[in-house]
């Protein structure tokens, strides 16, 4: 059933696309800070591993959000590995196990990188799928991905 909500069915079905796209970002972002929570190793272990922690619960939060506009727009939630690695604009790198420093500094990229991509996603859902609620949301997600990438940046210095 389509909502009837002042957004046309185009731009529903615009809206959800680009959901889509955010929802793989924020899952691959998900899984990497999760595979640094796991294999964080050296002086500051516990500090770093319940900093991704907490990183990585905020993460599934902005997920599940994520997924329920989809819904709320009438939407289909995507939900396999293979769905959100074709479309996240966010690089993994597979058998790689990197050092603490190292770890920060890719995630600090990554949040800087999506925070920048969200910004061009809050263009296009108010420019061209005429849908308020969802860039409002975007704005959100932004915040939190500004506050933790301020928090990561304080760790390297």
């Amino acid at each position: 059933m389509i909502p009837k909500i002042g957004i046309t069915e185009d731009h529903l079905h615009g809206a959800n696309k680009l959901l889509s796209i955010v929802l793989s970002d924020e899952m691959t972002l998900y899984v990497k800070t999760r595979k640094f929570h796991w294999n964080v190793a050296g002086g500051s272990f516990m500090e770093l591993h319940k900093l991704f922690e907490s990183q990585y619960t905020e993460l599934e939060a902005i997920i599940d959000t994520v997924a329920e506009r989809i819904g709320k727009l009438g939407g289909k939630t995507i939900g396999t590995m293979n769905e959100f690695t074709l479309l996240s604009r966010i690089v993994e790198h597979p058998d790689q196990y990197p050092i603490q420093k190292t770890m920060l500094t890719e995630l600090l990229s990554d949040h800087e990188s999506l925070i920048a991509e969200l910004r061009k996603d809050i263009d296009i859902s108010t420019d061209e799928n005429h849908d308020a609620g969802t860039a409002d949301l975007l704005t959100g997600i932004i915040q939190q991905h500004e506050t933790i990438a301020w928090i990561l940046r304080r760790y390297l210095g």
